[in-house]
Formats: C-alpha cells, structure tokens, sequence
C-alpha cells in the first residue's frame, strides 16, 4: 500500500497561485518545460502511452502531449484542487481527447497491469513514504520493455536529517518523506528495474534557487502578494531562505532517475 497524507489539500488556489507565478502557468515545481525536456532527454515519446504521477495542475502532462507527441497522457493526483485545475487547462487546449485527469486516495494506483509505455513523475514522488511498495506498483503499470523517467527531491543521506534540513521541511509545512539517491536505486531494482540511471540535479537547482528567492524579494513581490497576499509571500521567502541552506550544504538533492521495466520476450 502506498500511503500519503490526504486530509485538507497541500497544494490549494492559492498554492496553485503562487507557484505558477514563480514557475510558470501550469507548473507546481521548478525548472518549467525545459527541465521536463532534460528528464526526458533521448527518449522518443511519440506515439506512446504516458502515465504522469503527482500531475498537479496539468502543465506537464499538456506538455507531453503538446511538445512531445504523445499519443495519450494521464494526469495522476491525490489532490482535487490540482486535479480540476488540470481538466480546466486541457479542456482550454482542446486537448481533451489526449490528455485525462484522475483523481484518487493515496493508495494502490488505479490503473491495470501493463497499461503504459512510459511512467513519468516530477518533484511528487517525495510525498510517498514507502519507496519499495511505490515502486512496485510503477513497476506493474509499466508495459514489458517501457521506461520510468523522472525527477524528485531526495536528501543527500538516510538517516537523522541535519537541523538545518528540519527546519526546512518544517517550514514547507508538506508531507516530506525524503530519501537518498541510494534508496531510491534500491527500491527500483528491488521492484525489477534494469539499467537504472542517477543524475544529481543539486548544482543547477541551488543556483537556479537563489535566483528564484532574489525575485521574489524583489520585483515579483508587488504582483505575487497581489494575487495572494502579504503573508502568504513572507512566509514562502522564510522558505526558500532556509531551502538555500540546505541546497548550498548539498544536504538538499533534486535528482533525476531512470529506469527500464525488462521486455518478457528479451
């Protein structure tokens, strides 16, 4: 069973809001399209059949199907707000008949065995807690011969986090259950996974992070506190203030995995 926190929404309006101001429309984590371009580096998605985890409110499932010719995308979420936001955004596109939305309770995934040539997840696979059984079911919704690619937010080590690593993920207030490279390696090959691939995202992301922090003190403050208050803006810059720390002591580790469900003929 894979569990998660589904009591009130953690990615609410106005959460949904303030993100895509600091990281563009439809997208709930960094990098926009250009850092789903580099997940999906050398894969060919066209024409295939493609399972988005953790799809927030649509951007990168629409961009899937937009940019890479995906013949059918998935938009899978525990959250409903996102969800609807997701709907509304394809609906706009005109994308309805390639793009689809589900909603469910943290859980099994509500899909059949081998429904998908690609899995596909960015920044979301950290709100589970038991890597080996998330894994496993990845594994199972995956076609013989399909790919997970994805990228996540991991912490450097296993163990008792630093204090400083606490107070960040205090100060996000999610349902963090942050794991090492390593232990996500394990968890895939203990689920089947051939030629796993590891890439440390931490030396882009702590750059592109103080960029991000400089903007919102500065010249996004005025229109982001419009749109969602004051408050709501000083405590997201504590955030990212005490994000930084961990980032720059490389405690704080973005990283992009890879991984090949072997195909049952080879």
């Amino acid at each position: 069973m894979i569990e998660a926190a589904e009591a009130e929404p953690e990615y609410d309006d106005t959460a949904i809001r303030f993100l895509e101001a600091l990281w563009g429309e439809g997208y709930l984590s960094p990098g926009g399209p250009e850092e789903v371009n580099r997940v999906v580096e050398g894969l060919s998605l066209k024409g295939r059949t493609i399972l988005d985890i953790g799809c927030g409110c649509g951007g990168i499932t629409l961009h899937l199907v937009e940019h890479h010719g995906a013949a059918h995308a998935t938009g899978f979420d525990v959250e409903r707000p996102v969800i609807a936001a997701a709907r509304q955004r394809a609906a706009a596109r005109g994308l309805g008949g390639r793009a689809s939305f589900v909603q469910a309770p943290p859980g099994l995934l509500p899909f059949a065995d081998s429904s998908f040539d690609v899995v596909f997840s960015k920044d979301a696979l950290l709100h589970v807690a038991d890597k080996d059984a998330l894994f496993a079911e990845i594994f199972r919704v995956l076609k013989p011969g399909g790919v997970f690619a994805a990228s996540n937010w991991m912490i450097s080590h296993d163990g008792e986090p630093s204090p400083e690593m606490k107070a960040y993920v205090a100060a996000e207030g999610l349902s963090f259950a942050m794991a090492s490279p390593a232990r996500y390696a394990k968890a895939m090959r203990g689920a089947g996974f051939a030629d796993i691939t590891v890439r440390d995202r931490n030396p882009w992301y702590r750059e592109v992070a103080r960029g991000e922090l400089e903007r919102l003190k500065g010249p996004l403050y005025p229109a982001v506190t419009a749109v969602v208050g004051a408050a709501y803006v000083d405590k997201n810059i504590k955030t990212w203030e005490a994000m930084q720390k961990v980032l720059d002591s490389g405690e704080h580790r973005p990283t992009h995995l890879r991984g090949w469900k072997p195909d049952a003929k080879g």
